[in-house]
């Protein structure tokens, strides 16, 4: 009866790849102003797992939503584009 829900898809840049299996990506959304209608870009970081450490600062990957695997990463890397 319960169904699963699916999980986000998001895609961004790594702008950090410091942590050992872990990068920061940097998603880029964007909105039109309410009022004046202009367009504004806004960017939201998310911490993922990057487990052998493959993907690199500045690749471009898709990641995806996930269980709680530390205290703030919540996402994992799943492909490069």
């Amino acid at each position: 009866m319960s169904q699963l829900k699916s999980s986000r898809e998001v895609t961004g840049i790594i702008v950090s790849d410091k942590m050992d299996k872990t990068v920061v990506v940097a998603v880029t959304k964007a909105k039109s102003h309410p009022i004046y209608k202009k367009r504004i870009n806004s960017v939201k970081k998310y911490k993922a797992h990057n487990s052998d450490n493959v993907y690199k600062l500045g690749d471009k990957v898709v990641i995806k939503e996930s269980r709680p695997l530390s205290k703030t990463k919540r996402w994992v890397v799943v492909n490069k584009i």
